[in-house]
């Protein structure tokens, strides 16, 4: 245990602590006595207890505005956690929907790949019987040409 030697309402008081805690216990003491002069000053001198008993409800107040604000807060935090568990389990979601669709498409454009390919196939096929059709008549042609020359 620690002792500390703090200062209230212009006299000296000796208190205990964990040790570690002295620092924390002056500075406590300090704010203690900065508000109990405040008070004094603005209200005049009411008494010691009376006054203890007015910053103590006042720091009370404090504590419950803080501890409604910190609730507050922490359901606000609660709630956006839970959108932001929503949102993300959205966005997998349409990552996931876009993925399959990514795949469909790419089955697609490997069909298109192979009709193409058979397309061009029989577009060769044709040109070359088509090429041979016309090398054909232009013989024909060429014939028929020569016998009326002779």
């Amino acid at each position: 245990m620690g002792n500390v030697n703090v200062r209230f309402n212009n006299k000296d008081y000796i208190l205990s602590c964990e040790e570690g805690q002295e620092k924390n216990l002056t500075e406590l003491a300090n704010h203690l006595d900065q508000k109990f002069q405040e008070l004094k000053k603005s209200l005049g001198n009411l008494g010691e207890n009376k006054l203890l008993l007015i910053i103590a409800i006042q720091m009370a107040d404090n504590y419950f505005d803080l501890l409604k604000k910190v609730t507050n807060k922490k359901s606000d935090f609660e709630k956006l956690s839970l959108k932001f568990k929503e949102l993300r389990s959205l966005a997998i979601n349409y990552k996931d929907e876009k993925e399959i669709e990514i795949a469909k498409l790419k089955e697609e454009l490997n069909d298109f790949k192979i009709i193409i390919e058979k397309n061009k196939s029989s577009y060769e096929e044709i040109l070359e019987k088509t090429t041979k059709s016309i090398e054909k008549f232009i013989e024909s042609v060429e014939d028929d040409n020569k016998k009326n020359i002779q």
